[in-house]
């Protein structure tokens, strides 16, 4: 057994300064600042600070990424809890508090934004202490530093406490042991094929390594660490981005170099569920696995029982998912990822709804105005229910009234989300008697004046 570097997350309320430190920290060391851009793709970075190397992840801070935020202190052995001077106890605070309770690991409060003017220290501790973190000198054992995390006031005392708490965990680990881990990240990379960002908890993952997921399976082909170099080896510690497996695992998960029965069947998320004809569909595209779950959970809430998601899959938007988009009238909520340009037009040629943005509460706004503009079309509606044939060219249908419908109207022929056709309301009726108009609740039968055919299922909605 030798002694193992300690895994950091770093959490916090949106815009309280989570990105901003894990930035300056990760600047304080050379091959961590230049190799940007491969920590992000694991999700994870190596530093040193006076001898003792240290390894942070980073976990999301909006209200949806509820579910990689556990993860992230689940995978940690010790907790950064970032709260903004200016600002105080937010409800993501509270939220990321729960899930270092959960985990059981020691944490450290970093207050942050200390430099503004607008900053509040004393009731922050006060905020605090009303949800139960009672700091050192204020009746309680949680250690703190106050820092600004833009300009680095406070950075170095604060990898001193963390320094301080891993010393106190004795954490160990053994080498020789086959290796075993958390997945980080992963996507499925077009030119490369899956990409996973890991962290090694023990053992030491190599080249050539069977590797093993509950949802999973492949084979190291190629690592890189974190310093952005291809590397043959990663030991206790340490995280890494790994090329070769046949599949994609889900963020969070444990591995291991040691295959075990596999815990659940992965779902590839090719295929389509079938549509709902009182929901809007929705097809969801993210740039990784942990990502997407988080999307999913966001977009359930925004649209509770009005949503129906077909499917959730990993990558940017093709036109493979515009042709699934038509075929089943839905619409693509992309989060953070790129739209093909043969899908951009594909998607403009069939009239389907891409609504993509690369910050997930900018993507909630789209999407909301997204369903309140479409409430508001389907405020005067007439759901086809039935068809009666054709007289004198015109077609008769039956149906059921939202809103109120006037004989004589102008009517839009919608198919799901997509418009076909438009057409009048020639003569109009009600339990078998001409109306000038029909209220919401009741059925009605209509003579439509329309050259598009109209099926069961289509919605005629009026202006």
């Amino acid at each position: 057994m030798q002694k193992r570097p300690p895994i950091i997350a770093v959490l916090g309320h949106i815009d309280h300064g989570k990105t901003t430190l894990l930035d300056y920290v990760r600047k304080t060391n050379l091959a961590a600042r230049e190799a940007g851009g491969i920590t992000q793709s694991i999700g994870a970075y190596e530093i040193e600070h006076h001898g003792t190397p240290m390894t942070f992840i980073d976990t999301p801070g909006h209200e949806a990424f509820s579910v990689m935020r556990a993860r992230g202190a689940r995978v940690a052995d010790i907790a950064v809890l970032v709260v903004a001077a200016d600002d105080g106890v937010k409800p993501q605070t509270e939220d990321a508090l729960r899930h270092i309770q959960a985990a059981g690991i020691p944490y450290i409060v970093a207050v942050n934004k200390v430099d503004l003017a607008t900053a509040n220290v004393e009731k922050t501790k006060q905020d605090l202490m009303k949800i139960g973190v009672y700091l050192e000198g204020m009746g309680g054992n949680v250690s703190y530093q106050l820092i600004s995390a833009k300009r680095g006031d406070g950075i170095a005392e604060l990898l001193d406490l963390i320094a301080l708490a891993a010393e106190v965990e004795e954490l160990s680990a053994d080498p020789k042991k086959p290796a075993e881990g958390v997945v980080l990240t992963s996507v499925s990379d077009p030119r490369r094929g899956v990409v996973m960002g890991v962290v090694v908890k023990d053992g030491t993952l190599q080249k050539g390594d069977a590797l093993y997921t509950p949802s999973a399976s492949g084979k190291v082909r190629m690592m890189w660490g974190s310093d952005g170099k291809i590397t043959a080896a990663a030991g206790p510690g340490q995280p890494a981005l790994v090329f070769g497996m046949s599949s994609l695992p889900q963020a969070g998960e444990s591995w291991s170099t040691i295959e075990a029965p596999l815990a659940v069947e992965k779902e590839e998320g090719e295929q389509l569920l079938p549509p709902r004809k009182d929901a809007v569909n929705v097809i969801l595209k993210a740039g990784e696995a942990g990502s997407l779950e988080a999307l999913e959970s966001f977009v359930r809430k925004i649209g509770k029982e009005d949503i129906s998601v077909l499917a959730a899959r990993v990558g940017d938007i093709y036109e493979s998912d515009v042709k699934d988009a038509t075929t089943s009238h839905a619409i693509i909520v992309g989060f953070s990822v790129k739209t093909d340009r043969g899908a951009l037009n594909l998607a403009d040629a069939r009239h389907v709804t891409v609504l993509e943005a690369p910050i997930i509460y900018k993507l909630g706004d789209l999407l909301e105005e997204y369903l309140a503009t479409l409430r508001r079309k389907e405020e005067r509606v007439v759901i086809v229910k039935a068809i009666f044939g054709t007289k004198d060219g015109k077609q008769i249908v039956g149906g059921d009234v939202k809103g109120f419908v006037r004989n004589q109207e102008a009517f839009t022929i919608m198919d799901g989300e997509r418009e076909i056709g438009s057409g009048k309301i020639v003569n109009l009726q009600s339990e078998r008697k001409d109306m000038e108009e029909v209220q919401e609740g009741k059925e009605a039968g209509l003579m439509a004046d329309t050259k598009e055919l109209i099926k069961v299922g289509h919605r005629l909605v009026f202006a």
